[in-house]
């Protein structure tokens, strides 16, 4: 289940999904550079069941994102991700330009 998050607690919604009991990931954007969807301290809260909130990209990296963040839950190990598109290729897929994006996923606990 996706819900927009945007003008959503997501750390007050992290604390209580904790506090049920659920496994929970946080994913932070941490730095762009070109093109990106979503401005640094973006963050996706991601529970064990396969519920989230709030974005750090959308499409594909969103998807991305999830799965790490499910992989961290399970692990508890931390992730530091990047996702880059180059101005050629950005065009190619409908993009004005290029950019990169970086985003950090931990467990929460």
């Amino acid at each position: 289940m996706a819900d927009s998050g945007m003008n959503e607690d997501l750390l007050g919604l992290a604390q209580n999904w904790r506090e049920e009991g659920r496994g929970v990931a946080l994913a932070t954007v941490i730095a762009t550079w070109g093109s990106s969807p979503r401005p640094v301290g973006s963050q996706l809260v991601v529970r064990d069941d396969g519920t989230f909130r709030g974005s750090v990209s959308g499409g594909c990296i969103e998807g991305a994102v999830i799965g790490e963040a499910h992989a961290a839950i399970k692990d508890g190990e931390h992730r530091r991700l990047e996702f880059s598109v180059s101005n050629e290729r950005a065009w190619e897929v409908g993009l004005t330009c290029g950019g990169t994006v970086q985003v950090f996923v931990e467990k929460l606990s």
